[in-house]
């Protein structure tokens, strides 16, 4: 497809520098967990990143060890824990600003969430905690490596990344071994694998959320965009959870998830990203996500799923918001609406990444995507 990187062009920058003690996703991998993503990719390492493998690797020790305290002193209680209520699934594409709306909803107190911390050590994460939380926030950036967007350890993640760091098969391994062809491909949409690795996968997750329940009991609300195609498989174990769907111009979507897997790989990889194939799988990705999620939405009974824009969002944050409580019936909304309203002042100087995409790339968007154009009324910004 010839030179892919200046195909994307990002005219504004924001982001922060990588350091080289940033924590990176896979820091609180277990060693079978490390192995296995390792392997993943037959240890084709960059030279330069052998450091990074070396500090990953020798992390994966001191993991194990704490992993093995929490099944010691918490295992028990954990598998005993009840959720509170089926969880609320914030879902949309990467980059529709679904990370906006998980902050906006963790206002109210009636929930909790995924952080940052659990994600990145969720095979110990209640245990270890309390005595490496503080010094792990010492070593975090201020801004996430793609886009202004505020991190922390307290900061909402996504449980893609825990279940990754649990050792399950994801198709964010690929984040680690850019260069190769996708990985776990098949994980995306939990479609075409076995029963066996969909109850492996089920049995994790729901592990997981109890593990988040334990540490605080309340109702969960997570994002994570693969649960986009996968709400057929989380129906199976959460019959009553209820979705939240952004969509947004795929014109802007396409740049945007383009500089996303770019920008992490650079920061997390173990090859230095070299951008070949990456805006076929961004397409191919695009279409096993909604194909799924157009066909799974039957599934789900009135109340149980509301769509919402971008746009919308961003303008009128806190008429959305009662939009959703009120489809969903997420509780009063009267009581959280000015903590919501607060959250939205303080958005209103935020910087937006601006793109330009070569005209043959958004003639490609216009055929493959085009049915999620015309369902969402999208055109090509001027």
């Amino acid at each position: 497809m010839g030179n892919e990187n200046v195909r994307v062009k990002q005219k504004e920058v924001g982001g922060s520098a990588d350091q080289f003690w940033n924590p990176r996703f896979w820091d609180g991998m277990t060693m079978s967990a490390w192995a296995k993503a390792s392997w993943s990719g037959r240890f084709r390492i960059t030279p330069s990143r052998v450091c990074m493998f070396g500090i990953i690797s020798g992390l994966s020790v001191i993991n194990s060890s704490l992993a093995a305290m929490e099944t010691i002193f918490n295992s028990r209680k954990i598998r005993r824990t009840q959720l509170v209520a089926d969880p609320v699934f914030v879902i949309g594409h990467w980059r529709s600003v679904t990370t906006l709306l998980h902050e906006y909803l963790i206002r109210d107190e009636q929930f909790t969430f995924s952080d940052t911390y659990t994600c990145f050590a969720p095979t110990h994460f209640n245990f270890s905690g309390p005595l490496f939380r503080p010094w792990v926030q010492w070593l975090m950036p201020a801004k996430r490596p793609m886009d202004n967007m505020a991190v922390g350890l307290d900061r909402p993640q996504e449980d893609e990344f825990a279940l990754c760091a649990a050792g399950l098969p994801s198709p964010y391994l690929s984040v680690l071994y850019p260069n190769l062809p996708p990985i776990d491909l098949p994980y995306l949409t939990l479609r075409d694998i076995s029963d066996k690795q969909r109850k492996q996968w089920l049995d994790t997750f729901e592990w997981f959320l109890k593990s988040l329940t334990f540490a605080n009991n309340k109702r969960i609300v997570l994002k994570s965009p693969p649960h986009t195609g996968r709400i057929r498989t989380i129906l199976e174990r959460f019959p009553n959870a209820k979705f939240v769907h952004i969509n947004r111009n795929p014109y802007t979507l396409f740049p945007s998830t383009y500089t996303l897997w770019m920008k992490l790989s650079g920061v997390h990889g173990l090859q230095h990203p070299k951008g070949k194939g990456l805006e076929e799988k961004i397409f191919h990705d695009f279409e096993l996500m909604y194909e799924a999620y157009e066909a799974d939405q039957s599934l789900l009974q009135p109340g149980q799923l509301i769509d919402v824009a971008y746009d919308e969002l961003v303008k009128e944050p806190v008429e959305v918001l009662r939009k959703i409580y009120q489809t969903l019936d997420l509780g009063d909304f009267t009581s959280v609406e000015s903590r919501f309203a607060e959250y939205a002042s303080t958005q209103k100087s935020y910087k937006k990444n601006k793109f330009d995409i070569a005209p043959e790339i958004a003639e490609t968007i216009s055929q493959r995507w085009g049915g999620y154009i015309k369902k969402y009324g999208y055109e090509l910004p001027k």
